[in-house]
């Protein structure tokens, strides 16, 4: 993988590819922890990655250099604990999401996904699909609840980055195969997706469930998932009972006497810049000068998109009143 730079690199104005918010270090272990350290990591012209730390209070401001996507590349996986990130050869357009056509067949973690029914894997691959792997049930601010899989090394950063409210681990299986066995099978006879959209996160933040609503809603929905596995004619797991802890930072987000606003300009083109309050997944609590209102952004629409970080404002919608 190219260098890596830290968030305490002086800002410049050279065009920088977001390739998304991640949650990386230690798990938080109690409710006052924040746990992990979310950063936008962003990939130079040069391929050099640098990250631009998000915590509470830290001043984000870019501009869009460029509105259409760019292909991120492809992931070589080589073992358990070692991959490397390519750089798109032909620095191409985005046409699958966030890769080229070219990367996206090249990309080796595609293939993880159809390893339970028989799909190939390369031994890299392999590797780390035979490790340790978890099955949680998570819920979100409007109450929509998934099933999912987290390797055991990034069993909390997985939830956290998604921007789960609440979240459940329900089984431990010794290897990638059997998780995504167990993850069907939720699936399919607890009726639980394996998605919720960002945009729908996002929204769901706006007018957030009350906290206790969101985990007795999630405590049911894992309890059933548990009772199902308990059941299955499957090797090689055992059924848990783990609840995941949200990192602290988040919790300015969740509480519902308070009015929050959707960002009012689209992240596709012109100049922004706001204090960051608060942070779930990809989703931040903002606040634009001159204004007391709080608004939800969802950083994940910058992914793949061009900007240059610098000293910029988000304007303040015109006719605020319109907000409340």
């Amino acid at each position: 993988m190219p260098a890596l730079a830290t968030s305490m690199d002086p800002v410049t104005d050279a065009p920088h590819l977001v390739h998304g918010v991640f949650w990386d270090g230690p798990p938080a272990t109690a409710a006052e922890d924040d746990g992990g350290a979310p950063v936008l990591r962003l990939q130079a012209v040069s391929g050099d990655f640098r990250e631009f730390g998000l915590h509470p209070g830290a001043r984000l401001g870019f501009r869009v250099a460029d509105p259409a996507k760019s292909c991120l590349g492809h992931l070589l996986v080589h073992s358990s604990t070692k991959r490397d990130h390519i750089l798109c050869a032909a620095g191409a357009r985005a046409v699958r999401g966030k890769q080229c056509e070219r990367c996206f067949m090249l990309d080796e973690s595609r293939l993880m996904h159809d390893f339970h029914r028989g799909g190939r894997v390369t031994p890299g691959l392999r590797d780390y699909l035979m490790q340790e792997h978890w099955l949680y049930v998570a819920t979100f601010a409007g109450g929509a609840t998934k099933v999912g899989t987290a390797s055991g090394p990034r069993k909390w950063n997985r939830l956290a980055e998604q921007g789960a409210v609440a979240a459940r681990y329900v089984a431990r299986a010794g290897d990638g195969r059997v998780v995504r066995i167990l993850e069907d099978l939720v699936t399919s006879e607890a009726g639980l997706t394996q998605q919720v959209r960002s945009a729908a996160k996002a929204d769901a933040l706006l007018q957030p469930l009350p906290a206790t609503d969101i985990d007795a809603i999630n405590a049911s929905a894992a309890g059933e998932a548990r009772a199902l596995l308990a059941r299955a004619a499957v090797d090689g797991f055992e059924t848990v009972e783990e609840q995941w802890v949200r990192p602290a930072r988040a919790h300015a987000l969740y509480g519902t006497d308070a009015i929050r606003h959707a960002y009012p300009h689209p992240l596709d083109t012109g100049r922004h810049g706001f204090d960051i309050a608060a942070l779930t997944g990809p989703n931040a609590l903002a606040r634009l000068d001159g204004s007391d209102a709080e608004f939800v952004v969802n950083l994940s629409q910058l992914t793949a998109r061009t900007i240059v970080l610098g000293d910029y404002a988000s304007p303040v919608p015109a006719i605020q009143e319109s907000l409340f």
